[in-house]
């Protein structure tokens, strides 16, 4: 009787042990590197643990993040993954900003089988030609944006087509599926030039003098930040803008429209975030807890970042555990919620069908903004199973 009063006593401790421990998540981005993106993400994580936490944790445990700055370099993201896993006992890793970036974490995955949300990469690659078992993407990867931006691109009138893009895997492949959907929906383009700046280092005279003596009808441009607004400048300065039509991936995200103020170049059609004109009821409760915690509007990285663990939370709580393969299991097929609605992960590919809001640039009070919007829900704009399976390993489907 002692005996089995002891062992009672020995579990309920144990009991009671586990639930002190704090689920974790190892989140590594670029911090330093891209602070206009990753500091509103890093708010956007942490409001949506706050409120977790506030509700009880989950599984009768608190949540706490323990994140780590790449500095936008591949061999210090996998430090800090290896670090995070063997040291820090993470049950979850998570983040990510460049393409290259995120590439290296997917490889780390596969290698070590351990679950990893990709918030914020875009290439195709994260899900399809180095996609694995364990790792799932976010946000509209660069075919669904593409093939969001190709919908409008395919009414222009232009037949002749330049792109501007930087020179590693996010822009490669931007541009891949760009030309792939376009040619596709209008075989009668063709594309006539193309510009390769290296990432953060756009010499943007050159580059449009270049772009522009092949005489382009419209240009399509996949540069962000710094080289954004590097090339809107040189352009308008020239007079390129707005006389030649331009589709650009990500131009209209609050992140590179407050930089540009009234520089933003009208009309341009882009992927991007119209946050103060959004009316639903999810994007409203985001929007309104999130000013009130850090006294600021929401940014793209705001919603990637609540939504990155909202997608983990749901994970878990469907798992009923934070163990690796009861964690993968369950987010194959999971329904989500985020601030542009539910979102899932697709099954065969662990694509996420967040959207992205698509529409024109245009200067409204010395400010940069987007009108003429509508949200393009992801799930309308993946590939068909055939196509998936031409592209992601076979083991990767398992």
């Amino acid at each position: 009787m002692k005996s089995a009063v002891v062992g009672c006593l020995a579990l309920a401790a144990g009991v009671a042990g586990a639930q002190g421990v704090p689920i974790r998540i190892g989140e590594i981005n670029s911090y330093s590197a891209i602070p206009q993106f990753t500091q509103p993400y890093r708010q956007g994580w942490q409001l949506a643990v706050d409120e977790v936490n506030a509700a009880g944790g989950l599984l009768g445990r608190k949540v706490e993040v323990i994140a780590r700055d790449d500095a936008g370099k591949p061999e210090e993201a996998l430090r800090h993954a290896v670090e995070l896993t063997a040291k820090e006992k993470v049950d979850v890793l998570a983040g990510g900003f460049l393409s290259n970036v995120g590439l290296a974490l997917v490889d780390h995955a596969a290698k070590n089988k351990r679950l990893f949300v990709a918030s914020e990469p875009l290439t195709d690659a994260i899900v399809w030609d180095k996609g694995n078992r364990y790792t799932f993407r976010l946000r509209p990867s660069t075919y669904m944006q593409a093939a969001m931006l190709v919908e409008e691109a395919a009414k222009l009138p232009a037949r002749r087509w330049a792109t501007i893009a930087p020179n590693y895997e996010y822009g490669q492949s931007a541009v891949a599926s760009f030309k792939e959907l376009l040619k596709a929906k209008r075989p009668d383009v063709e594309f006539v030039g193309e510009q390769w700046p290296a990432n953060g280092k756009i010499e943007a005279g050159t580059t449009l003098t270049a772009i522009m003596n092949t005489r382009p009808d419209a240009i399509f441009n996949v540069t962000f930040a710094a080289d954004l607004a590097k090339l809107v400048r040189e352009g308008n300065q020239r007079g390129v803008f707005p006389k030649v039509p331009v589709v650009s991936m990500l131009s209209g995200e609050p992140e590179y429209l407050e930089v540009l103020k009234d520089e933003t170049p009208k009309n341009w059609i882009v992927t991007g975030y119209p946050w103060d004109q959004i009316d639903t009821p999810a994007h409203a409760s985001f929007a309104a807890g999130y000013y009130k915690k850090f006294n600021e509007n929401p940014k793209v990285g705001s919603v990637v970042g609540y939504a990155t663990m909202q997608a983990i939370f749901a994970a878990i709580r469907k798992a009923g555990s934070t163990d690796n393969e009861k964690l993968v299991a369950a987010m194959r097929g999971l329904k989500f919620p985020t601030p542009f609605g539910p979102a899932e992960f697709r099954a065969i590919d662990q694509q996420s069908t967040m959207g992205a809001y698509v529409g024109k640039l245009d200067v409204r009070g010395g400010k940069g903004t987007m009108v003429q919007w509508r949200y393009a829900d992801g799930k309308d704009y993946l590939p068909g199973d055939a196509y998936v399976k031409a592209r992601r390993p076979a083991e990767a489907m398992k």
